[in-house]
């Protein structure tokens, strides 16, 4: 029964040394981690609006006429 004991709070020790270890990474690493995430952010804004600019282009420009009249003489006073 002390065998499984001992056995139970080597892994409850390795489980919290772990979670603490895990922790202390994040936290000294915290800047690196951040841009890393905001170049990965600003990647994606870029061809996500790249992807969308086309499509808004050409609804937004009208289409040239085909055929055209013939020039307007100005009145004069």
């Amino acid at each position: 029964m002390q065998k499984v004991i001992n056995a139970l709070a080597i892994v409850s020790f390795l489980g919290t040394a772990t979670l603490i270890g895990g922790g202390a990474y994040v936290y000294f690493q915290r800047e690196a981690i951040k841009a890393r995430v905001m170049g990965q952010v600003a990647e994606a804004a870029t061809e996500a609006i790249a992807g969308a600019l086309p499509s808004l282009l050409e609804s937004a420009t009208p289409k040239l006429p085909e055929a055209t009249g013939g020039a307007i003489i100005p009145a004069m006073p």
